[in-house]
């Protein structure tokens, strides 16, 4: 109990308010003194328990922080009651508002322990080798809800009303919240959904191209997602769109370790022949399509039947040339031969462009420089071998002409012939 006898003998309404400021300059002070030995003496503490998590997040500098700022509320609280000479309605309206302060405070210091929760959880070390899920929807969330019931027990306070009757009146207005917190409550359960069913994580590659997102996932929250794609920019896109829309994840390539190759080669149809004996010797002889001819000069082809072997007088330049890309890939140290990555070199239909030979493996790299670079080197090779099969890529002859044309301008300028 405060003692006021210093002030007993002053005019009433004097006494009021000096025993007024008093009680504030002391609320003051006491904030003041708590704030210091919360935020210098407790970081002290963490120090020692740094392999406490909660330990961590309850000594987090903000949780202490804001919880120093309820401290003059409650000294307010404590002490109006003592204040001598203070009309009853007065001091009513000083203890709601000291109340409604406290309120206020208390929730910033629940969000504060929220926030420091979602950092504790984005930093832990575990989730940088596995990218765990974001929180940061289901935190949201939570400081929704606290700060909504903050708001009904300070007005409750403050109209010293009890907090059920406002909300029973809120229950009339149901419909029109429903509508007001429809994207909220939309959002909340598509991510729900997302996080129960591992469907989207940070760090995730994934293509929308209906909104124009196709990058990694920098922010889960609970209204959005953040995208950023490859030319930098940041794509925001609703988080219920992405349980009403449909989008492709890349996370299951990198986890498998590979990435696929599916390209073809356009042959000119134009240079597909049998081979000679003599052509067929001296294809055998290539590294490292010999491993695939048999003692009675045989082909083993790729794609036949295990146990069956292609006739000799059967082959043609292009079932050669079928046969060593494959044997290519076979021996590429950066290509996969597990079981469940497939390794294919096949004959398309033909079409108006050429027959396409189609390349379909699996590089041992996920990362994309890499994986382009094991490509192009794929195909360059390739390219390079289609004349020694007596092949060449089809090219449209209009824009063969055109190019030659256009190359014999460049090399010799017109009137100088």
């Amino acid at each position: 109990m405060l003692n006021w006898s210093l002030i007993s003998g002053w005019d009433p309404v004097m006494q009021a308010l000096a025993a007024l400021c008093a009680l504030v300059l002391l609320a003051r002070s006491a904030g003041f003194v708590v704030q210091w030995l919360l935020l210098r003496v407790l970081p002290r503490m963490r120090s020692t328990l740094v392999e406490m998590e909660w330990a961590q997040v309850l000594l987090h500098d903000s949780v202490l922080q804001r919880l120093a700022k309820a401290v003059p509320s409650l000294v307010m609280q404590s002490g109006v009651q003592a204040i001598p000479q203070l009309q009853p309605q007065w001091a009513t309206l000083i203890l709601n508002l000291a109340i409604a302060c406290t309120i206020y405070h208390v929730a910033r210091v629940i969000s504060a322990l929220l926030n420091a929760m979602n950092e504790a959880h984005e930093l832990k070390e575990e989730r940088k080798a596995t990218q765990a899920h974001s929180i940061k929807s289901y935190v949201q969330l939570g400081k929704l809800l606290v700060f909504l019931i903050a708001i009904v027990l300070i007005v409750a306070t403050l109209v010293d009303r009890s907090p059920l009757l406002l909300l029973s009146g809120l229950g009339a207005a149901s419909a029109v919240l429903m509508l007001i917190f429809k994207d909220t409550i939309m959002s909340f359960v598509a991510g729900v959904q997302l996080g129960s069913n591992d469907m989207l994580r940070v760090g995730d590659w994934i293509e929308m191209p209906q909104v124009g997102a196709d990058g990694f996932v920098i922010d889960i929250a609970l209204h959005t997602v953040k995208v950023q794609n490859w030319d930098k920019t940041i794509t925001t896109i609703p988080t219920w769109r992405l349980m009403s829309d449909s989008y492709k994840n890349w996370r299951g390539m990198f986890e498998s370790g590979g990435r696929r190759i599916r390209r073809s080669l356009h042959i000119d149809a134009h240079t597909i022949r049998l081979l000679t004996p003599e052509q067929r010797q001296k294809l055998a002889l290539l590294e490292p399509l010999k491993d695939h001819w048999t003692r009675s000069g045989d082909l083993r082809m790729a794609d036949a039947p295990a146990g069956s072997e292609m006739a000799a007088q059967q082959l043609s330049n292009l079932a050669v040339f079928k046969a060593y890309a494959y044997a290519y890939l076979l021996r590429h140290p950066h290509i996969h031969k597990t079981p469940n990555m497939f390794l294919l070199v096949r004959t398309m239909e033909p079409s108006p462009m050429g027959v396409p030979l189609e390349l379909f493996c699996y590089t041992s790299t996920t990362v994309w420089v890499e994986y382009e670079a094991i490509q192009g080197a794929i195909f360059d090779h390739l390219i390079g071998m289609l004349p020694l099969f007596g092949l060449s890529l089809y090219q449209r002859s209009s824009d063969h002409g055109q190019h030659l044309r256009l190359a014999g301008s460049e090399r010799w300028p017109e009137g100088q012939e």
